[in-house]
């Protein structure tokens, strides 16, 4: 097992443009990842995160309580129609007491295949490898968790 990268996938059942709504225009990503954003995904861009509550699942959103209202900013690597989506990130940036800008950062990625159940999204996050030795192995855990629960929630959100 690598612990440099991260990779989840998930069978959605919806169309293809239902899932690439979702995981590349900003707002519906927002709602089920549990993020606000200060703007649209434009590639080569930079859009400010705020951390709020999803609002696909009840459950996750307290365990999201403790991060509302914390800051990161993504910039958007790629934004390919209806195959992927990519932007990079400070990986489990929780503490607004920290300044992250001066770490590097991870590669997230959304690839979509269409398959004969409906859409594979595979999540992928790489770089941890980079990433200061005091806080990569607590990022890559937690991170790890985390895009569980995404891909839990993104199924939620495009099949509802």
């Amino acid at each position: 097992m690598s612990s440099d990268r991260i990779e989840k996938r998930v069978v959605l059942r919806a169309p293809l443009d239902r899932v690439w709504r979702a995981v590349s225009d900003a707002e519906e990503f927002g709602r089920w990842f549990g993020v606000r954003f200060d703007g649209p995904f434009v590639e080569g861009g930079f859009v400010t995160a705020v951390i709020t509550p999803t609002a696909v699942d009840d459950e996750v959103a307290k365990r999201q309580e403790p991060h509302t209202g914390v800051k990161s900013t993504w910039e958007i690597v790629a934004l390919e129609p209806q195959r992927r989506f990519a932007y990079r990130w400070h990986p489990f940036a929780v503490a607004p007491e920290v300044d992250y800008d001066q770490e590097p950062t991870t590669l997230v990625e959304f690839t979509l295949a269409e398959v004969p159940d409906g859409v594979l999204l595979t999540i992928v996050e790489s770089g941890f490898d980079a990433i200061p030795e005091a806080r990569r192995r607590s990022s890559f855990e937690a991170n790890s968790e985390g895009w569980a629960i995404q891909t839990h929630l993104v199924r939620q959100y495009v099949e509802s």
